[in-house]
This record gives structure tokens, C-alpha cells and sequence, in this order.
């Protein structure tokens, strides 16, 4: 989680890869595009790559040279520019986590729909304040604890989202293990398991548990999440190794939302899950 140079951020680099797709259908070439903005061609360039934002007056005349006049497309691409420019709550983290993981928490924030399966450790989001210093601390045994204070306040504050006015869905395959291993005391293990049958009973929320007995899963490649996000953002999947974090947008997440459903036809039912995770949670005691 150590901090880096974050470059172009998932943003960026999304609303740049719009910007060069639409030159490139109306047959134009960087120079041409540049010469009408005013701009060098180097500018345009790192506006097409992400690396510099583009502001909203220069976009509106890139739309006009291009031929766009469908309003619900140049409002989307200009709501995608607001996000570039603005910053968010979780920006104020930068300077202590790597980049890839703040384009992660702006990925929960703008997400619709957001699909885990864990392997391991229970889910951040649905994380008890024991259990996630726990996590971080086995993750980043050489951290200050400062360092760890930090983590664990941006990991706390990524859980307002299912609190929020407008919440997105949340659904959740943990394998059985999870449940099982212990992180921290028994005494946190029962917290959390016990947190974790409270969300199962929230609406939009969705728990399933991959029980020991249905098999060998659908992928025993370990965690992943998905993100659907509004148009024109792609869907993400993200997994995490420990070379860092990996993002794979549409339509190459095909793969990640099939396991996921196969994951899901193995799984309990919701209830089932949720009567195996306070079941669990007293084996604990």
C-alpha cells in the first residue's frame, strides 16, 4: 500500500481513450486536432493518453470538430471530465497509498453495481475496525504505525458508501475459509461474522457463502471484484497480487462476471448463508 507517482489515473485515462476514438472515426490526425484547439500536438497527446486533463472548454470544441451532436453522449463525456478535475474525499489519501488503490475507491464511489468473491479475508467494505487493522497489519508487517493509522482511516471512511443515500448493490461470495481463518481473537472473529450476517439482512446487500461441500470452484485463481459502472465507463474487474493491483475493463471482464455466476449457482442460498455464518460465528465462542 506503499505510496507512488500515480501518472494517469483510471479517469484520465478512460476519458482519453474516448477523445482519440472519436478523432479516429472522423478520419482525423493529432496535428489537425491540435492546429484547431491551438494546442501543440505533445498536449493533445497526453489528453488522449490521460496523462493531462482536459478542461471543459477545450473539450466542448474537440466535440464540436468531431461532429458530436448527441447530447446525452457530449453531457456524459462532459460529467467524465468533472470526475478528472474533481477532487474526491478519498484524494486527500494520495500521498499515503499506491495510485492504483485510490482509482479503486473511486471505482466504489461511482460504481452501480459492485461484485466480490473472497477467498481469503472477508471483504473491506464489510470489514469491523478490528478485523481490517488485523488485515492491514499481516499485509504490511513493516509499516509505521502511522502508516497503518492511515490505511485504516481510508478503509473505515470507503465503508460510508453502503450507508449512503444512494447505495450501490453490493453482493458477496466468501468462500467457507474465510469464515474459518482466524484473523485477530476469537472474540473479533465473532464480531465480524456477526457484522456479516447483519448486511446479509440489508436490502441491496447480497451474502452468499461457497460452502467446503459444493466442490472445487468455478476458478482457483483467488479474489476478484467487478465494477458496473455508468455509461461511458467501462465495467472493471480488479484483482490484486502482490506486484500490485491489476484492472481489466470490458469486454475482457467477460471472464470474471461468468466465474462469478458460476460461483453463485455453487453457493448457499442467502439465507443459508446467513444462518452458516452465525453458526460459525458460535463455533468461535
Amino acid at each position: 500500500m506503499a505510496a507512488a507517482q500515480r501518472g494517469a489515473t483510471l479517469r484520465s485515462h478512460w476519458l482519453g481513450q474516448q477523445l482519440r476514438d472519436l478523432r479516429e472515426k472522423r478520419g482525423m490526425l493529432l496535428k489537425d486536432a491540435a492546429q484547431y484547439l491551438q494546442r501543440d500536438v505533445a498536449t493533445l497527446s497526453r489528453y488522449e493518453t490521460g496523462y493531462y486533463p482536459i478542461r471543459r472548454p477545450d473539450l466542448m470544441a474537440l466535440l464540436d470538430l468531431y461532429g458530436i451532436s448527441d447530447a446525452a453522449l457530449r453531457e456524459k463525456l462532459f460529467h467524465l471530465s468533472h470526475d478528472v478535475w474533481q477532487k474526491g474525499w478519498w484524494d486527500g489519501y494520495a500521498t499515503d497509498v499506491t495510485g492504483s488503490l485510490i482509482d479503486y475507491v473511486w471505482l466504489e464511489s461511482r460504481a452501480r453495481h459492485i461484485r466480490t468473491y473472497a477467498a481469503i479475508v472477508v471483504p473491506g467494505l464489510l470489514q469491523t475496525p478490528e478485523y481490517a487493522e488485523e488485515v492491514i497489519r499481516i499485509n504490511d508487517n513493516d509499516a509505521t504505525s502511522e502508516q497503518i493509522e492511515r490505511w485504516h482511516e481510508l478503509r473505515m471512511a470507503r465503508q460510508q458508501i453502503l450507508d449512503s443515500d444512494e447505495p450501490p448493490l453490493f453482493s458477496a461470495i466468501l468462500d467457507e475459509s474465510v469464515l474459518l481463518r482466524q484473523i485477530g481473537s476469537a472474540e473479533i472473529m465473532i464480531a465480524q461474522l456477526r457484522r456479516l450476517a447483519d448486511y446479509a439482512a440489508r436490502p441491496g446487500i447480497d451474502i452468499r457463502v461457497l460452502p467446503f461441500n459444493a466442490g472445487t470452484p468455478a476458478s482457483t485463481y483467488g479474489t476478484f471484484e467487478m465494477f458496473e459502472l455508468p455509461d461511458p465507463l467501462p465495467q472493471v474487474a480488479h484483482t490484486e497480487t502482490m506486484a500490485g493491483a491489476l484492472y481489466v475493463e470490458s469486454p475482457d471482464t467477460e471472464v470474471f462476471f461468468r466465474t462469478y455466476d458460476e460461483h453463485t449457482a455453487l453457493a448457499l442460498s442467502q439465507k443459508d448463508s446467513a444462518e452458516r455464518i452465525l453458526a460459525v460465528a458460535k463455533e468461535w465462542q
